[in-house]
């Protein structure tokens, strides 16, 4: 990728990163942006520099002093080595997919996330929902952008049904393929903005991008079967919008593990967390005890009972993702502990 000018304004940069460099310090680094992360390289951009640089941080402690897409580093002009990564304005972050539960960065420093669903069967409140969290535990705007709205009957039933789930929240259904339908999703594209893409595969993502950033289409026909595109991103980076912004594309996630997003749990079922507030007993389980505003106001037809049991889930996965190593080993012995003595009762004829 090339890119002539000098402007770093045009890249994302901010007064929030230049108040974190000193004069001295800018004579001999060079503030650059992560463009693509590779196996053990960084794609970056900046002030006369497009190269590809080593990916190791000298002073990191944990999975998140390392660059993702979108954040910015201090580079040595004459080595290109990294030597800082800038304080970031949000991240996007999971627990990995699989029995490690590593950390996994997503991306960083994004004024605005499109969350991405379609107008057809995979269409999936709880897949929204999930996003929404990550949005707002990162304290980013959410935009949701439903596509293949020329393909369903009624798309604005489904923008309704998105609408409900929170008060003020921006939903927009498009054509991804016409980019004369894309006009209000280019709002959010102007010069320095950075945007992210998130959602399932098969959602149109990537002829949303191409539509966005004039690239040849790279999409193929929607097989009648599962009404899913062919084509599937496999990395994270950033591409250059019309507008003068920047998209981070992500890949299709079927695994978004929470983690550390209580507050932007609360942010998203507000209406539950409100409730809960005014149950008679502060550990109130929402379930059949007296006095519980969440089962009146299911009762009352209010509150549905299925948002209640994602609110359920989502609470459930982000304590469990959100406990440390040591929490869990002592979570799980304890649990043993239990099970193992509750088998000896039995045995002993303790209970019947």
């Amino acid at each position: 990728m090339t890119f002539q000018s000098a402007d770093l304004a045009a890249l994302g940069w901010t007064p929030y990163f230049n108040a974190q460099t000193t004069f001295d310090e800018l004579s001999a680094l060079c503030p650059v942006r992560v463009m693509a992360v590779h196996r053990g390289q960084l794609a970056v951009l900046g002030d006369g520099v497009d190269a590809l640089i080593p990916s190791h941080m000298p002073d990191a402690q944990s999975e998140e002093d390392y660059p993702t897409v979108g954040d910015w580093l201090l580079i040595d002009r004459e080595t290109l080595r990294p030597v800082r990564l800038l304080e970031r304005t949000s991240l996007f972050k999971r627990r990995a997919p699989g029995t490690g539960r590593k950390l996994q960065l997503i991306a960083a420093n994004v004024d605005t996330l499109f969350i991405v669903s379609s107008c057809n069967q995979d269409f999936n409140l709880a897949r929204i929902e999930r996003y929404l969290v990550l949005a707002k535990e990162a304290g980013v705007q959410p935009v949701i952008v439903l596509t293949k709205s020329d393909l369903a009957p009624a798309p604005e039933d489904f923008a309704a049904e998105a609408r409900r789930l929170q008060l003020g929240l921006l939903v927009e259904t498009v054509n991804a393929l016409e980019p004369d339908s894309l006009g209000p999703v280019r709002a959010w594209c102007g010069k320095g903005q950075t945007v992210a893409l998130m959602g399932s595969s098969g959602v149109g993502k990537s002829t949303l991008i191409n539509t966005l950033t004039g690239a040849a289409a790279a999409t193929q026909s929607i097989r009648d079967d599962d009404a899913k595109g062919r084509h599937t991103t496999t990395g994270r980076a950033l591409h250059r919008l019309h507008e003068g912004g920047w998209l981070i594309d992500t890949p299709g996630m079927r695994e978004l593990q929470l983690t550390d997003a209580s507050a932007g749990i609360d942010d998203v079922f507000e209406d539950i967390a409100g409730l809960a507030h005014t149950c008679r007993f502060s550990d109130c389980a929402h379930e059949s005890e007296p006095g519980c505003a969440v089962q009146a106001a299911i009762d009352a037809g209010t509150l549905d009972a299925q948002r209640l049991g994602r609110w359920r889930k989502l609470v459930a996965e982000e304590a469990f993702n959100s406990q440390t190593l040591a929490q869990r080993r002592a979570s799980d012995k304890a649990f043993g502990k239990m099970v193992r003595s509750t088998v000896q009762h039995k045995r002993k004829g303790d209970w019947k």
